[in-house]
C-alpha cells in the first residue's frame, strides 16, 4: 500500500503556491490561446494549483456548499489578472468590513500573452499573495473607525459613521455592531470592500503592501 499523505498545514500550502506561481510563469498552455475570459483562466489555475496538492497532501477540498477552497484551513484561493486586480465573494454580513471575511486569502495576480507563432498562452504569475484573515476587513472602513476611536468616539459617533459609508445594516444591526467595534476595536484592513449582492475584493493595496505589513505575506 502506498504511505497516507501527510496532512496539508499553512506553510505546506504557501511553500506550494510560491513553487507553482513560479513554474506556471514558464510554462506555456496551448488550451488558452485567445481565451479572453478571467474566469476561465482563474479556474484553470485554481484546478491546477490543486490537482497539484491532491497528488502531495491529504486535506479536505472545498465546495461550494462550504465556500472556500481549504475549509480545513480557512483560507480561499482567488485568481486575478493584473489590468484589475479584482474579484467577488459571498456577502454574509457588513460586519465582514469592519472584522475581515472571516478567512485568508491566497491569490495569484498574473499577467497574460499569447503566443501565435506557438499557439499558447503564458500566464506569467506576478505577484503570488497571503492575506490572513484578521487583515481581509476593507481599508477605508477600518482606518476610518480606528481614527474615530483614536478620538473617543461614542456609540453616536459610529452609527453616523456606518450611515455615511452606506454600511448594508439595518438599525438593530448598526447598534449591535456599534457596540461590538467600541468593546472590540478592529485591526486595520487591506481590501477595498465595495457594497453590492456579492462582495467585490480590489487587491490594488493588499499587492502594493505585501511583505511591508504583517499579515500580508508577498510569497513571490
Amino acid at each position: 500500500m502506498p504511505a497516507p499523505l501527510p496532512p496539508l498545514t499553512i506553510t505546506d500550502l504557501q511553500k506550494e503556491a510560491r513553487a507553482f506561481a513560479i513554474a506556471e510563469s514558464a510554462h506555456a498552455e496551448p488550451s488558452l490561446f485567445g481565451v479572453t475570459d478571467g474566469k476561465a483562466v482563474g479556474t484553470y489555475l485554481e484546478h491546477k494549483f490543486q490537482t497539484d496538492l491532491l497528488n502531495r497532501y491529504a486535506y479536505p477540498r472545498g465546495s461550494s456548499a462550504k465556500g472556500i477552497d481549504f475549509p480545513g484551513l480557512d483560507v480561499d484561493i482567488k485568481v486575478t489578472s493584473i489590468r484589475q486586480p479584482q474579484s467577488s465573494c459571498p456577502f454574509k454580513s457588513a460586519r465582514q468590513k469592519i472584522y475581515g471575511l472571516g478567512y485568508s486569502l491566497l491569490i495569484f495576480v498574473y499577467e497574460k500573452t499569447d503566443d501565435a507563432k506557438a499557439q499558447a498562452a503564458r500566464l506569467n504569475i506576478l505577484h503570488t499573495i497571503f492575506i490572513e484573515k484578521d487583515r481581509t476587513a476593507d481599508f477605508q472602513t477600518t482606518s476610518g473607525l480606528i481614527r474615530l476611536l483614536e478620538n473617543h468616539a461614542n456609540r453616536d459617533d459610529l452609527l453616523a459613521f456606518f450611515a455615511e459609508r452606506m454600511l448594508p445594516l439595518d438599525e438593530i444591526a448598526a447598534g449591535i455592531l456599534a457596540d461590538e467595534v467600541l468593546r472590540t476595536p478592529p485591526q486595520l484592513g487591506y481590501l477595498t470592500i465595495s457594497n453590492a449582492l456579492q462582495w467585490r475584493l480590489q487587491y490594488s493595496r493588499a499587492i502594493e503592501q505585501a511583505g511591508a505589513v504583517h499579515g500580508l505575506l508577498r510569497l513571490k
